[in-house]
């Protein structure tokens, strides 16, 4: 059967993510028969799609919600959903080559109305309760680190826990220098000495301290194109992902798993286009 759908694993994505997966039970074995692996990852695509419960979740599609739940929960214990995301990094890395010239840094806040661990309040929605993605990207886009903190985290705090954690190990420097870009929102001495020691010159735009002038402070570097975008694109293709628009998630490994879920499709559809 072939699976063509965004509410299905492709063919491709699911011959590379098989061989992870735990073994399944076989037939004719003593208990209850289990849910066919693929059929378990399909119900759980749907939830992160359509950002439901799982007890909307059709019976006659995936099987019982209950018996999925448990799977994912199983499976996220077990680290699989981060083992499955370095996978598709690493064939990503394979198909297309991680550019490690020009990165990008950035973070989006949503609301977490069930609250849980790694929630606060967030400055933009009137101190409601939230939490934040945050993600660095390659030159095109691609995925390289993620975390997840309370709304209320600052940025500064978080970047250097980004850089130093890359879902794969970082190649000796390929180029001689390499560049990050951020916003305003980065904008610390500090986390540029510390981008500095590690051969990456930043491209952070400055905050303006009550300057009356309207002009926006310039980068530090204006003889390069705009290169931070990619960053903001893979959030907004993020947010096509229903789950993680709004975290419903009480706890954060769960919300976590269902990013990494999220960027392994997002890192198979930028191999697609190769």
């Amino acid at each position: 059967m072939s699976y063509t759908t965004v509410w299905e694993v492709p063919d491709g994505l699911w011959n590379q993510i098989k061989q992870v997966l735990p073994r399944e039970k076989r037939k004719g074995t003593v208990g209850r028969p289990a849910l066919p692996n693929r059929q378990v990852l399909n119900g759980i695509l749907f939830v992160l799609r359509s950002g439901c419960q799982w007890k909307g979740l059709k019976k006659e599609w995936y099987g019982a919600s209950s018996s999925l739940h448990k799977r994912f929960q199983e499976w996220n214990k077990s680290g699989l959903w981060k083992k499955i995301y370095r996978l598709i990094v690493k064939y990503y890395q394979k198909k297309r080559r991680i550019q490690w010239k020009w990165q990008a840094v950035d973070s989006k806040m949503v609301s977490a109305p069930l609250g849980g661990d790694l929630t606060g309040p967030n400055p933009t929605d009137r101190a409601k309760s939230g939490s934040k993605r945050h993600i660095w990207v390659d030159q095109r886009g691609a995925p390289l680190s993620i975390r997840v903190t309370a709304a209320n985290a600052h940025d500064v705090t978080e970047i250097m826990n980004l850089i130093n954690r890359p879902i794969v190990c970082r190649p000796k420097p390929v180029y001689k220098v390499q560049h990050l870009c951020a916003d305003k929102a980065y904008d610390s001495e500090d986390v540029r000495t510390k981008l500095r020691k590690r051969n990456i010159t930043p491209h952070i735009r400055k905050r303006d301290y009550g300057n009356s002038d309207p002009t926006p402070p310039p980068l530090e570097s204006e003889k390069h194109p705009a290169r931070r975008w990619v960053v903001e694109r893979t959030l907004s293709w993020q947010n096509d992902f229903r789950s993680l628009r709004t975290r419903w998630a009480k706890k954060s490994v769960n919300w976590l798993a269902f990013i990494y879920l999220a960027c392994t499709l997002i890192l198979w559809k930028m191999c697609a286009h190769d």
